[in-house]
């Protein structure tokens, strides 16, 4: 059994730090400052987002917007994207599963990986 006082962790600004990861999960914490975000973007994996401290607001790629503080859970679908945004200092909780998602560099072969690379860098000189 491992466990953690989530309330009293000493965190780097915008520095997320892993808890625990396995196969079947990742779990990271997080602290915002009030104002600062985390730029619309997505994750391979089915994600929970719980406001442990202070309060956002998420807005997702559709419009969906919803905002609250501690004890506000939003979960989104793999490569559902979204922006969160600080409305005071907040700390955050980040659940991932599975670890690594389908498609996640993590989870890819050496061939894969060769592909995506190869594949980026003709995009990126096109």
């Amino acid at each position: 059994m491992h466990s953690w006082d989530l309330r009293t962790l000493d965190l780097k600004p915008r520095l997320p730090e892993i808890l625990s990861s396995s196969d079947a999960a990742r779990a990271i914490v997080l602290d915002l400052a009030a104002g600062e975000s985390l730029s619309d973007h997505e994750v391979h994996e089915r994600a929970w987002l719980v406001v442990l401290d202070g309060e956002i607001q998420v807005v997702s790629a559709a419009g969906e917007q919803v905002g609250g503080g501690v004890g506000l859970l939003v979960e989104f679908a793999p490569a559902e994207r979204r922006e969160v945004v600080a409305s005071a200092d907040a700390r955050l909780l980040l659940l991932l599963a599975p670890w690594p998602g389908s498609g996640h560099p993590g989870a890819m072969t050496i061939r894969e990986k060769l592909y995506a690379r190869r594949h980026a860098a003709k995009r990126a000189n096109a």
